[in-house]
This record gives C-alpha cells, sequence and structure tokens, in this order.
C-alpha cells in the first residue's frame, strides 16, 4: 500500500519506519531540511531501540523514502497519517494549529480519494473539525479516521510490530476496509483491532493514558503514607499487584510521570472537562499529586544535610523521563536540578541517552558528564533519577569511595533499603519507611 506520514516527530518516525517494514511504501514529510538530511543517512534523530535498524534496511530496499515535498506526498498516497505535534497550550488545551494547517494544504493538493488517519493524540471532535476543513477545500472524496498510537518510549518499534490491540475510529466501511487491511500483518496472532466511532476513539487514548495517571499518583499517594506508617509500599504493590483485577503496571512508587503523554493528555482531558462544564476531581487530584511528588526527593535531599544545600555538590543518575529514551519532557529531573540549584548545590549529572537533550535545557550549576562514576567524585550524595539497568548493579564499593559521605537518595526504589544499610550507606526511598 502506498502511506505518507506528515511529520517525523516521535510518533511519525516510528509508525512510517514500521509500515515499511511491513512491506508498504511510506513517504515520510517533514519541514525541517536538517532532520530530514540525518534520516536519508539512516540516522535516527531520538534514541529509541531497534529503530535504527529499521529505518537503514527500509531506506536501502527504497521502501521507505523522506521529503518535505508535501503536494507529492499526498498525491501518491492512497492512506495519509497525520502524525504532527500537539502542545499543551496555556490553558492546558491541545494545540491544534498543526493539524489545522496540514489539513488545509491536503485539501488543495488531494488528486482523488484519500483516507486521512489521525495518528495525533487530539481532543474528541478534532475528526469533526479536520473532514470539515478539508471539505471546504476540494470536492475529491475522502475520508477522516482516528487511529490513536499506544506507544510507550522505549519499546516503541515492538509495540508496534506486536500491538496489545489497534483502535479503529471511523464510520465509514470503505475506510475500515483499508485500514483492516493495513494493519492485517500486525494482528495475525489475534490481537483485537477494535472499531469505533472517531469520537469513542479519540477520548479512547486520554482516557488510556489519564488512567494509567492515576494508577502512578495513587501509589505515589500511598508511598508518602508508608512512611508515616513505617510500612513499605514495595511489599504494598506486590500485594496489590497480584490481584488480577488491579494488575502490576504502573504501580512503582518513585517521583512522579513526565515524558511527552501523561502530562500533556491528562491536562488536555481536565480542559476538555471544563470546557463541557464538568469538573474531573480525580484527574485534577492525580496531577497536583505529580507536581508535589516531584520534588518529594529535594525536601529528602534538604532534611538529611539540615543546614542547606549551598556548596554542596550532588551527583545525579538520569535524566529522562524513563530509560531506554533521550526524551525529557515533563521529566522529573527538570524539576530536581532546579530545585536543587535554586537552593545553590551545584550538580553533576549522567544519563546513557539524553545528555545531548541536556545539554539544551540546562545552564550553569549543572555539570553533565560522559560516566556516571565520575558524576560520584567528591560529591556529597548520590540521587537516582532514572531506573537504567546499568544503574541497577553497580560497584556499591566504589561509590562509597568516590562520595565524599556514603549518602543515596533513591528516586525509582531499585536499590533494597536492607542491604544499602549493610553496606554502610545512608539510604532513602520512596515509601520505605523512611
Amino acid at each position: 500500500m502506498k502511506l505518507s506520514v506528515i511529520g517525523t516527530g516521535y510518533v511519525g518516525l516510528v509508525v512510517g519506519t514500521c509500515f515499511a517494514e511491513s512491506g508498504n511504501d511510506v513517504i515520510c514529510v517533514d519541514v525541517d531540511e536538517q532532520k530530514l538530511k540525518t534520516l536519508r543517512k539512516g540516522e535516527s534523530p531520538i534514541y529509541e531501540p531497534g529503530l535504527t535498524e529499521f529505518l537503514k534496511k527500509n531506506i536501502a530496499e527504497k521502501r521507505l523514502t523522506f521529503t518535505s515535498d508535501l503536494d507529492a506526498a499526498v498525491k501518491k498516497s492512497e492512506v495519509i497519517f497525520l502524525a504532527l505535534p500537539t502542545p499543551q497550550a496555556e490553558d492546558g488545551s491541545a494545540d491544534l494549529q498543526h493539524v489545522v494547517e496540514v489539513a488545509k494544504k491536503i485539501g488543495r493538493i488531494m488528486n482523488g480519494y484519500k483516507v486521512i488517519v489521525n495518528k495525533s493524540t487530539v481532543p474528541v471532535g478534532t475528526g469533526d473539525h479536520v473532514r470539515e476543513i478539508i471539505a471546504n477545500e476540494t470536492k475529491h472524496p475522502f475520508d477522516v479516521v482516528s487511529n490513536p498510537e499506544f506507544l510507550k518510549e522505549g519499546a516503541a518499534v515492538n509495540d508496534f510490530m506486536k500491538p496489545d490491540r489497534i483502535v479503529i475510529g471511523t464510520g465509514s466501511p470503505k475506510a475500515l476496509a483499508i485500514m483492516q487491511d493495513l494493519y492485517a500483518p500486525f494482528v495475525r496472532t489475534g490481537n483485537p483491532l477494535i472499531v469505533m466511532d472517531i469520537h469513542s476513539s479519540e477520548l479512547t487514548k486520554y482516557a488510556s493514558n489519564s488512567f494509567l495517571a492515576t494508577k502512578v499518583s495513587f501509589m505515589n499517594e500511598i508511598a508518602n503514607l508508608c512512611e508515616r506508617l513505617g510500612a513499605d509500599v514495595d511489599l504494598v504493590r506486590k500485594g496489590m499487584g497480584t490481584d488480577e483485577r488491579i494488575g502490576t503496571q504502573f504501580l512503582f512508587a518513585g517521583i512522579g510521570y513526565g515524558g511527552s503523554c501523561f502530562p500533556k493528555d491528562v491536562s488536555a482531558l481536565l480542559n476538555t472537562a471544563r470546557t463541557n462544564e464538568y469538573d474531573l476531581q480525580i484527574l485534577e487530584a492525580v496531577e497536583a499529586v505529580n507536581r508535589r511528588q516531584k520534588l518529594v526527593i529535594v525536601n529528602k535531599i534538604k532534611k538529611h544535610f539540615g543546614t542547606g544545600l549551598k556548596g554542596k555538590v550532588i551527583a545525579l543518575w538520569g535524566l529522562a523521563f524513563k530509560p531506554n529514551t533521550d526524551d525529557m519532557r515533563e521529566a522529573p529531573a527538570l524539576t530536581v536540578v532546579d530545585a536543587l540549584v535554586r537552593e545553590g548545590a551545584q550538580v553533576r549529572a549522567f544519563d546513557p541517552a539524553a545528555l545531548d537533550e541536556a545539554k539544551k535545557r540546562f545552564g550553569k550549576g549543572v555539570k553533565l558528564v560522559d560516566n556516571n562514576y565520575e558524576a560520584l567524585k567528591g560529591a556529597d550524595a548520590l540521587v537516582l533519577l532514572t531506573e537504567w539497568n546499568e544503574f541497577r548493579r553497580p560497584d556499591f564499593d566504589r561509590i562509597k569511595t568516590l562520595l565524599r559521605e556514603p549518602v543515596v537518595f533513591d528516586g525509582r526504589n531499585i536499590y533494597d533499603p536492607k542491604v544499602m544499610r549493610d553496606k554502610g550507606f545512608v539510604y532513602y526511598g520512596i515509601g520505605r519507611g523512611n
């Protein structure tokens, strides 16, 4: 099938590359010529396991091309995916200016029947709006489909190739048949392709991410209570997670959620509710808890040192919002670093993938280093913010030698408190009785 994907951000690049991997001819469109030059060489501008290999392979086999020529891409394609940014506006709503702009252009360019697929996360009613915009610009037949993505950063390629489910929102039998044919290779093992109306499809993405964010904030509230009761949130998590009605995922306490989806989508759903005169009280609390949770570890650091942080050197391990990505959007590390610097601390930080991104975000007061142990030299404490696998089994004797005093603040609970104390560390976790 001949496809085009408009936008080569995180979603668009994964979608376009994976569709090419399944045998389709895919044209990816972007306005950033420098990014396009990088992509044509088979180099990914984002860190995502498995993506570069697929990029190189499908470019070499001429199934995947990159261009800034929207006109040619639209005319050559039967299905056009919109994978455009929908950033958070000042009022918390999703900013649809890029979607609107491209929809108008597509309407003017169209040369025959097209299926326009909203892959971006967009508020309920966007599909109707896109249909109206395109209809005002063309007399050619077309259909608009909602097809939200459910890709986890760090596992996006695997999620696309082996999806839990595929959601398609459409009222057109013709468009549905095309989408079913396109996705047939990905649902051979029986995972469901769920068909619904466009409004329900658009809401499904927001509802899914908001529910997962709710689980995270709920467990962080339980963790904070555990500290006051002398309980261990990790044991509570295990006791809860074995209940199949609850499940084991997203029950890990820590320093709050971040990334490109949860903060933006919770905010957008809250805005949609307010616009429709409904108060989503649970989500209001979810958002408030998450803001507060990002400072929990800073408060632990300040309480430990007592006399203030001016002149203290704090080593940070992990800056990305989660492992296996270089994404720092809304990362808890941003809030933590800002608070530490305001308190007068010197921050020395390492992340396996996000250093280039960190250079764009941090100024004076933050030194970025190329090795996790280098961050520890002469530091007053180690603070772990992202649970990269390489941080799980470090050389603890070396850590003790490099730190001025053996203090570890574990923002992701990856170390065993008893083991750490037996090794001579002063250890602080989240919700583990300290």
